[in-house]
């Protein structure tokens, strides 16, 4: 069987997402009948009583609507501007900002000696380094939060007012409309809508707990390219790609992303074109610029590194240290101003995480090549893979900073869009990630270090759920190789999305459904 086009399935999806978990809530506040219902009755009295200004929206339907969204993004932006002023305001800077603020004030050569640590990011990372320097060396931290919520803001308005807009021929027998005042006239337009508030609304969650991260590393420069380059990876790939492998250059983790559309798109070969180019350009202007000799540095300098605190298969080292076994311990790497385990065994495990990740990023690629041949969606496994390879970055990772924890962030908003219902788990599981991550830092980082009990049990906590959203996604994949159900889960939802009724019940369309 020839496998199904994503676009085809982007409406399959979206009418999937309108479940019983989506579909209630699309209720008229008084009676609990269906809102198409009541808005296809009695119109005229309706706008009626809109015009008197006797009928208000009731809270929880106005919290699903894009205005209520960017009321907590503004909060939050908000909340966090006033935190880093309590440090710019003194000409501080806060976190991993000291070190970019003096990489930026000593120009585009990383300084060679007196700095907290040498240059470990990808070249074009110079950029957003660079660019709040213009706001001088006491206010850096001002321009630096400005552009990380400029940023988001960008990110955030193409999720809720362009992402579940369909293009033309997207929704079958239907054409897309530039005006966003149109009707779309289709059940699935109106469930990807909500799925996109949702997704709004995880992502500001998502950021009360990692925003001291966001805010404070590259990870939030990078997570809203990675989002917009994930958004446009099916549609347009080679406009996602180019995205993609834009943030790779600042950030290694996208590389999962570019990764998952090679081997799930069948226009892999402008994928990897649009790589290539990006590349060459990004070489050129590191020949122009001069400093060509040090281009990889960013992956030279990580072999001196051992395991790191936060590292998933640090944790039995962790209990080691808090038990007083074997004269385990926890201690700082000055040389790279990082905090890791020491003790029996340690340099070896250390030694066999590159060859650990390397064949787990290959036993992923693989499982993802069975699902495509076994006919599974394209799109779907795009969004599937992305968050398969970028968790196994993280839990075969032995740095395991805890700000890796934003890398997962992007696929969660655009998994949450395409399908919500099958996505709700991992969207859970990563907030539970997230909120452990904040109990860890910037909370009770001090104790963890000095190996109390009750943070090892946190940050344990923090590494199970990791594992288990690495196992749920290989399960989700290799349900997605298993043609059979998934074909059937599709025709439920074209039928759905086309308006076809089961013998002796009658759905009520939404608005416009039957236009």
């Amino acid at each position: 069987m020839r496998p199904r086009r994503h676009d085809d399935d982007a409406a399959a999806a979206g009418s999937a997402a309108s479940g019983p978990d989506a579909v209630a809530p699309v209720t008229s506040a008084t009676s609990g009948e269906p809102a198409a219902a009541a808005a296809t009755s009695g119109s005229g009295d309706s706008a009626g009583r809109a015009a008197s200004g006797a009928v208000r929206r009731p809270p929880r339907e106005w919290l699903m609507t894009p205005a209520a969204v960017w009321c907590g993004f503004a909060g939050v932006h908000v909340y966090f501007l006033c935190w880093m002023a309590t440090f710019f305001l003194h000409g501080w800077a806060f976190s991993d900002t000291e070190q970019y603020r003096e990489w930026a004030m000593a120009g585009y050569d990383a300084p060679a000696s007196g700095s907290v640590s040498p240059w470990v990011y990808p070249v074009l990372a110079q950029i957003p380094i660079m660019l709040p320097r213009i706001a001088g060396h006491d206010l850096y931290l001002l321009a630096w939060t400005l552009m990380i919520t400029a940023l988001n803001a960008v990110a955030m308005w193409f999720l809720l007012h362009r992402a579940h807009r369909p293009e033309a021929g997207e929704l079958p027998g239907r054409a897309a409309s530039s005006s966003p005042e149109a009707p779309h006239g289709s059940s699935a337009v109106l469930s990807r809508s909500r799925s996109a508030v949702v997704a709004g609304w995880w992502w500001v969650v998502f950021t009360v707990f990692l925003g001291y991260l966001s805010f404070a590393r590259v990870e939030g420069v990078a997570a809203p390219i990675v989002f917009l380059g994930l958004l446009y990876a099916v549609r347009r790939p080679v406009v996602g790609a180019a995205l993609l492998s834009v943030a790779t250059w600042i950030k290694v983790w996208p590389a999962a992303a570019v990764l998952a559309m090679v081997i799930a798109l069948r226009r892999r070969a402008r994928i990897v074109l649009t790589g290539v180019v990006v590349s060459a350009l990004v070489v050129a202007g590191v020949l122009v610029l001069g400093g060509i000799e040090h281009i990889a540095d960013f992956a030279l300098n990580q072999g001196s590194r051992g395991m790191q605190l936060e590292a998933t298969f640090s944790t039995p080292w962790v209990w080691a240290a808090v038990l007083g076994i074997g004269g385990s311990k926890i201690a700082d790497n000055t040389a790279i101003n990082s905090t890791e385990v020491y003790g029996p065994g340690v340099d070896m495990m250390a030694s066999l995480m590159q060859p650990l990740l390397l064949l787990s990023v290959a036993g992923a690629a693989a499982l993802l090549i069975r699902a495509l041949r076994r006919g599974a969606d394209c799109g779907r496994l795009v969004y599937a893979g992305t968050l398969l390879l970028t968790t196994v970055l993280i839990v075969f990772n032995k740095v395991g900073s805890p700000q890796f924890m934003v890398w997962l962030a992007p696929v969660i908003m655009v998994g949450l869009l395409h399908d919500r219902v099958r996505w709700r788990t991992p969207a859970l599981m990563v907030l539970g990630i997230a909120a452990t991550t904040f109990v860890i830092y910037p909370l009770f980082y001090t104790p963890l270090i000095h190996a109390n009990p009750v943070m090892a049990a946190v940050l344990t906590v923090r590494n199970v759920l990791l594992v288990a959203l690495l196992l749920w996604t290989a399960r989700r994949i290799w349900q997605l190789g298993s043609r059979a159900p998934v074909d059937a889960l599709d025709r439920n939802a074209r039928d759905r999305d086309a308006g076809r009724e089961a013998p002796g019940r009658r759905r009520p369309l939404a608005p416009g459904a039957g236009a």
